[in-house]
């Protein structure tokens, strides 16, 4: 039965949540080995992505203590999207399925079993979706409601409340690694992918240890970055800024010219300025998302590596550069 399961683990310095990560994720995978749920050589692939604190040594330690820990070393820091690529694009070969799981252990690692269930009843892809947002803050909550409600209005086919954990199939996942692109939002590339698809609910909780990795910042680049990335409305909604603000400019030389007929004109300095500032603004912000996408295209057209490689364990085939 061909029934090889790998699990993608990126990592930025998570040495003190790494032990019991590894712990977690290893009681679970040998449980499902102990059923014959997966195959005895399945895999946990922990992807370094340029950590500076000992992560990649613990990596190293964990792989002589057990046979399923693998490790995958970036030269540096190429960023989470990356680190989940890298692990799918290094296992995919070798693997009937993938889930991928954040090393924070705030996505319950139990829900792996139900994923696995729902493979078996036919599913190409396994969303692991939280059932309630208690664990984040009242301003946390309320921007990822309002992201998803934009992302909807957009266009863009996003599963809810789902992040990167998921389960994807050998096939999902060369359909996956089809796209591309350097410019990644995989929470909105999975669900284009077809195949038939599942979810599977469970309680998000809070962080074991260390710190976020996806700080305020981190989180609208993050943003900006899948609403880009996916949609062009952006671009038409200025357009249709431009075609709104000629209108206002029609009626507002109309009554210009009613006034001055009439004998009713004055000196204009206030609203001048505020005409001034407004336009200037709009302009600004125009010139901004414009440039966004030209950075998009720019970026794309290099075609740059997504990473590079230092160390690999997984496989006895070593490529350093994708």
């Amino acid at each position: 039965m061909n029934n090889k399961l790998t699990i993608v683990i990126p990592c930025y310095n998570e040495e003190k949540v790494l032990p019991e990560t590894i712990k977690e994720l290893g009681d679970i995978l040998n449980a499902l080995i102990d059923t014959k749920e997966v195959s005895a050589n399945s895999k946990l692939l922990f992807v370094d992505d340029g950590s500076s604190d000992m992560t990649w040594n613990l990596i190293e330690k964990y792989q002589y203590e057990h046979d399923y820990v693998t490790g995958l070393k970036f030269t540096r820091n190429y960023g989470h999207q990356n680190a989940l690529l890298a692990g799918m694009e290094t296992a995919v070969s070798s693997s009937d399925m993938i889930i991928t799981i954040d090393a924070d252990l705030q996505d319950d690692v139990n829900a792996i079993t139900q994923m696995i269930d729902k493979y078996y009843e036919g599913n190409d892809v396994v969303y692991g979706v939280r059932n309630s947002r208690k664990t984040d803050t009242f301003f946390k909550r309320r921007t990822a409601l309002a992201f998803y409600s934009v992302m909807q209005k957009l266009g863009v086919n996003l599963v809810p409340d789902s992040a990167d954990y998921r389960l994807l199939s050998k096939r999902a996942t060369q359909g996956l690694l089809d796209f591309k692109e350097r410019n990644l939002f995989l929470r909105g590339m999975v669900p284009l992918v077809g195949y038939k698809s599942a979810k599977v609910y469970y309680a998000r909780k809070e962080r074991f240890a260390g710190e976020s990795k996806y700080p305020l910042k981190k989180m609208l680049k993050f943003a900006a970055d899948g609403i880009t990335s996916f949609s062009t409305v952006p671009i038409k909604m200025i357009m249709n800024l431009g075609f709104f603000l000629v209108f206002v400019g029609i009626i507002l030389f109309i009554y210009t010219l009613v006034m001055k007929f009439t004998h009713h004109t004055s000196v204009g300095w206030a609203s001048l300025m505020i005409s001034i500032w407004v336009l200037g603004g709009v302009q600004l912000i125009s010139l901004g998302v414009i440039g966004e996408y030209i950075g998009k295209i720019f970026n794309e057209v290099k075609h740059r590596p997504r990473y590079r490689i230092e160390e690999e364990t997984y496989s006895d085939e070593k490529d350093n550069q994708i």
